[in-house]
């Protein structure tokens, strides 16, 4: 079944307004660029880029410590930033135009707190595992769990909101509160009988990081990601008519439900690999979409693309603040982006006069 999505022109922008989010198009991916080569060239350690660089065009190899630093640490850091921002910044937008409304994040479907609750528990009862399922998983005991229950906990919430094939976003925001808070108390008891080393586990989760970034995790990451994300262009059009209303977008012929169906599995997905890999990061998926309208236009077309752009280049620019401010140590990046996110998201709410409706 095809998921192109037919809205009559009048919903499209002006062409001058197109072209504005095109030229702003053309200045992210140039933003990407230089973050990308930034956070190639930042760290702890005395390597140098530039430095490299000039070996491998004057032919001459590269020591093992700058080879290891730049490919196995700095450049999987890389990677896993720009996917693990775009996904948060595209899920937050889809979000927003699904539920109509500007303080939406990807947590309000549930993922974060499944995703969370399922994180905790292969900290605090991994031990408990049969030997033999520890050792099939290894070290990604805590990704992988997450990624499964962020899936999880959707589809309960999916199924909950859902009654005679159709689904009732109001349903499911105070689904996904309850959903939350039940999440939140289960992960309390498990936080209230785990020991030192599993308490310092779990905080460092909770604040998100990607300090362990592999070329593994990128690789588990980078298939989910891009299937997500390929699937927004189909459903731009349809997010443009929810924002008339559902009865409206209806009228005009906007598969209503389909678009439901197919933003929600493309958050679950974007958003449950992006916490997965990386841990709790937050205000990526609020305030990215926020910056963006207020450059160019709400149109889904334009938006969700440069969405995926600004967020990974503002997840790279945090992540290099995290690594640098108080090196040879390193701040959880999940504390950069609230440090930086809070402050730029109350400028926005000011400077619309509180026109924002809830």
């Amino acid at each position: 079944m095809s998921l192109s999505i037919e809205v009559p022109q009048q919903l499209s922008l002006p062409v001058d307004r197109r072209v504005q989010a095109r030229r702003l198009t053309v200045i992210l991916i140039a933003l990407l660029a230089a973050t990308s080569l930034l956070s190639l060239a930042s760290g702890a350690t005395g390597t140098s880029l530039w430095g490299a660089l000039a070996d491998l065009v004057a032919g001459r190899e590269l020591s093992r410590l700058d080879r290891i630093v730049l490919f196995d640490i700095r450049l999987p850091r890389l990677c896993l930033g720009i996917l693990v921002g775009a996904s948060l910044a595209v899920s937050g937008t889809v979000m927003q135009g699904l539920f109509r409304n500007p303080l939406a994040d990807p947590g309000i479907v549930g993922v974060s707190a499944g995703a969370g609750l399922a994180a905790i528990s292969a900290i605090v009862l991994g031990a408990l595992l049969p030997p033999v399922l520890r050792d099939l998983v290894g070290n990604y005991l805590v990704p992988v769990s997450a990624f499964f229950g962020g899936w999880g906990s959707t589809l309960i919430l999916y199924r909950v909101s859902t009654r005679r094939g159709q689904t009732s976003v109001a349903t499911m925001l105070l689904a996904g509160i309850a959903l939350g808070a039940l999440a939140g108390a289960l992960s309390g008891i498990l936080v209230y009988v785990a020991d030192d080393n599993q308490l310092r586990d779990l905080t460092f989760w909770g604040m998100g990081s990607l300090a362990g970034a592999t070329w593994t995790k990128v690789l588990a990451a980078t298939p989910i990601v891009l299937a997500a994300l390929a699937v927004t262009p189909f459903i731009a059009r349809g997010l443009n008519g929810l924002a008339l209303g559902e009865a409206a977008a209806g009228h005009i012929g906007i598969p209503v439900q389909t678009v439901k169906n197919t933003s929600i599995l493309t958050v679950a997905a974007a958003t449950g690999a992006a916490v997965a890999v990386s841990g709790g990061i937050g205000f990526i998926g609020i305030v990215v979409p926020h910056l963006l309208r207020l450059a160019t236009s709400p149109d889904h077309h334009s938006l969700l693309p440069n969405a995926a752009l600004l967020g990974a280049s503002l997840l790279l620019a945090a992540d290099m603040i995290a690594r640098v401010i108080i090196a040879p140590a390193e701040l959880p990046i999940g504390i950069v982006t609230a440090v930086l996110g809070a402050p730029v998201f109350l400028w926005i709410l000011l400077k619309r006069h509180g026109a924002i409706s809830l």
